[in-house]
């Protein structure tokens, strides 16, 4: 039986709320007993430093009694990842995070902590990663990683931010929903929309919704269904 613990959050924030508010008791419940965690914050959202990054995510956990460490303040880490307690993973280009992970080599390690039962917890990016490829991602590619293999901790992809269509919306590109059907032209595996507001958890072999919204799921040549958190996710770890 898996150990596996994560917490998949679609966002850092949800209209007028503060960082990390609207889900802060979950979070806290998750990382409860634990002093410390890392924060990886190579996905740099609008470009900021790793540092500025980082105090962002302390300053937030120092409310939950949690230490914080940017995983770019240790000399190895790899070694930093074999020995943390937890792991929190923040959003912003998802393809800047992934080709930092690899030219770090730390995709292994994480693999291999979260198989023995470490906490992931994931918002947007970070929670993007943790499907089988970023091929889902909403993220512009500005930046060039070896390879768009996630870290696979879940068999199945994700969507953070899904967005409904607005029948109001003079937009004519491309929806979403439109994008997830391009990507099961060319991929098999079940796409998971999580709206702003909502989260996944998993624990093992069971996985439910958190949150008041609904999510999305997209599975190939199939219609795209809703799923309320009341309802049974567990089939998407199978």
């Amino acid at each position: 039986m898996s150990t596996r613990n994560l917490l998949i959050v679609s966002t850092s924030t949800v209209h007028g709320k503060g960082y990390l508010a609207y889900c802060e008791s979950s979070i806290q419940s998750f990382f409860k007993s634990i002093e410390e965690i890392i924060f990886i914050p190579y996905a740099r959202p609008g470009g900021i430093s790793h540092d500025e990054y980082t105090k962002v995510a302390k300053d937030k956990f120092a409310e939950f009694g949690i230490k914080v460490k940017g995983l770019h303040e240790f000399e190895d880490p790899k070694k930093a990842i074999e020995a943390a307690e937890g792991i929190f993973t923040g959003g912003g280009n998802t393809f800047v995070l992934l080709d930092q992970l690899q030219k770090q080599n730390i995709i292994p390690s994480i693999r291999k902590k979260v198989a023995e039962g470490l906490r992931y917890m994931g918002t947007s990016a970070g929670s993007n990663i943790t499907g089988l490829t970023v091929n889902t991602t909403n993220d512009m590619p500005i930046v060039h990683p070896s390879s768009l293999e996630a870290l696979a901790l879940v068999p199945f992809n994700l969507n953070p931010h899904y967005l409904d269509p607005d029948p109001s919306s003079k937009h004519m590109g491309e929806t979403r929903e439109t994008r997830i059907k391009e990507f099961h032209a060319y991929n098999d595996q079940i796409v998971v929309g999580l709206r702003e507001g909502s989260w996944l958890h998993v624990q093992g072999d069971q996985i439910s919704l958190e949150g008041t919204l609904s999510a999305r799921v997209f599975e190939k040549d199939k219609t795209p269904y809703e799923l309320e958190p009341s309802d049974d996710f567990n089939f998407l770890l199978k």
